[in-house]
């Protein structure tokens, strides 16, 4: 810092009394009634003059407390503290603690503004009585209009929590929902929630809007337990379209591991006595599973595993088996035509023409590209030229499968080793994520523009990561759009409707 020079303080005030004395001008000898101010911009002092009196004032520049290793500075209570490398019972001041109190701070400021009835618009000058004037006048075409319109829903949604119905009212629920998987309507919900003993316990959930326009949850009353981890879930159309649920069960100690395709009506609140097909295949170490719904390939599925992919036909039992250079961590199938997309532990993208039977090279890879870390999902849009990818960088990038190239990428995710889903939703035009920070982010799908970030209910943990799903028709044809989230214990709802009213409240329970 240069050292302050009393002779250098005084040129200011000299050159400035050269022209005015004591407030009087040289023009018009008319003496100033208001204050003025001259700034010397080579200088950090500046001339105050008021009224008859003239003053040099200095300005001093922030102070900017030096980090100190070992220490950190408390800017509230103005002193250093003592910051241990590691955790100690008798001073547990540690700078993770800092960082976890400082996003704790955060959380809380961002859900001040949520609560708060009008939100910031997703875009500078966006709003519906603009986009209505617009389209009005023939500026705005209907796809625009329609993908706008959702952007501006999305940024005023606010929380509501939902009250679970259930015939047992006398359990309530204590177990942190971990998973939660919509079927394509979204009338239905499979939940998978972790539980305390080890183990987890999974079930439906139904979902109807009133006529009052409130959304009501009802969970089924037969759960099923067991002691090991389910990795990864998808619905399955076996009979008829969503009548199955594949899951990946991770093996414990003596128990190994399966794929289970279990009937959803074995979760009805009514027994039917066709339950339909219920099998269990033994595949060990399954990361990922996917459903084909190509009709050349009806009732196949397949597993991502160490090293392998496993494509099986569920009526028939044959197997079909590639190997591969790495985990495969996420697996999609196309729609149109019978090929399955891989992403694997390496960053590799690649994927599998069912058409072709496997050869011992690799040449069945119909087209491969790589991301910089292990891959966590893939999801196919409805183009299937173009596919989202995330990874355990929080990258999220478009790919265009035709030229092997990302077109898009979405900023803003963060995740460093968990592994994270992404959730599409194209007649909308949004892509959601749930980032490690436990912070769940709305994108643009047409130009990855950042529209809206929810912070989760409850405190950050690694074990309290929100699960959501997005749709425009929750509960079927005629329910009502938005977000469902599942953190710790607790359902909420987003709704599009700002004026949106709960319904009666009932006890929640399993």
């Amino acid at each position: 810092m240069k050292k302050w020079n009393w002779r250098e303080g005084q040129r200011p005030y000299r050159r400035q009394g050269a022209g005015q004395r004591h407030g009087w001008y040289r023009g018009n000898r008319q003496r100033s009634t208001q204050d003025e101010r001259h700034m010397d911009t080579h200088s950090r002092y500046f001339v105050l003059v008021t009224g008859t009196k003239t003053c040099l004032c200095l300005i001093l520049p922030p102070v900017l407390f030096p980090e100190l290793p070992g220490f950190y500075f408390d800017p509230e209570k103005n002193r250093y503290f003592r910051l241990l490398p590691g955790h100690n019972n008798c001073n547990p001041l540690t700078r993770e603690q800092l960082q976890e109190k400082e996003r704790e701070k955060q959380r809380n400021k961002m859900l001040a503004e949520d609560e708060k009835p009008r939100k910031k618009a997703p875009r500078t000058g966006l709003n519906t009585s603009l986009l209505l004037q617009k389209r009005h006048l023939g500026l705005l075409p209907e796809n625009s209009y329609c993908r706008l319109v959702h952007e501006v829903k999305v940024s005023g949604m606010r929380r509501h929590k939902l009250e679970i119905q259930s015939t047992d009212n006398s359990n309530p629920n204590t177990d942190n929902f971990r998973l939660i998987v919509g079927d394509s309507a979204c009338e239905r919900v499979f939940t998978v929630n972790d539980v305390s003993h080890g183990g987890c316990k999974y079930g439906i959930m139904n979902f109807s809007s009133s006529s009052r326009g409130s959304l009501s949850v009802e969970m089924c009353d037969n759960l099923y337990f067991t002691n090991r981890k389910v990795n990864s879930i998808c619905w399955a159309s076996v009979n008829y379209p969503d009548s199955h649920v594949l899951l990946c069960l991770v093996g414990v100690a003596d128990t190994p591991g399966c794929v289970s395709l279990l009937p959803a009506s074995l979760f009805s609140n009514s027994n039917p006595d066709q339950p339909g097909m219920l099998c269990s295949f033994k595949i060990s170490s399954a990361w990922s599973c996917a459903w084909c719904l190509n009709p050349q390939f009806d009732k196949t599925f397949s597993t991502g595993l160490s090293r392998r992919v496993i494509v099986k036909d569920a009526e028939t039992g044959r197997t079909q088996t590639y190997s591969t250079g790495s985990d495969v961590l996420a697996q999609q199938f196309a729609l149109r035509v019978p090929v399955l997309f891989n992403g694997c532990r390496s960053g590799e993208i690649f994927s599998i023409d069912l058409r072709q039977r496997g050869r011992r090279d690799q040449s069945w890879k119909a087209s491969r590209f790589h991301q910089e870390s292990a891959i966590t999902s893939v999801r196919v849009l409805q183009d299937e030229n173009y596919l989202l990818a995330a990874d355990m960088l929080g990258q999220i990038k478009l790919w265009d499968v035709r030229v092997t190239k990302p077109v898009q990428e979405y900023k803003g995710h963060y995740n460093e080793h968990a592994y994270l889903p992404i959730h599409v939703n194209e007649p909308e035009g949004l892509l959601l994520a749930v980032g490690q920070d436990c912070y769940t982010r709305l994108w643009s799908l047409k130009d990855g523009h950042l529209l809206r970030t929810i912070p989760s209910p409850h405190p950050t943990a690694n074990d309290l990561i929100p699960s959501v799903v997005f749709s425009s028709k929750l509960g079927g044809c005629r329910g009502l759009p938005g977000l469902l989230m599942a953190v710790k214990h607790d359902l909420y709802y987003f709704p599009y409707n700002t004026d949106y009213q709960e319904g009666g409240k009932q006890q929640a329970g399993f």
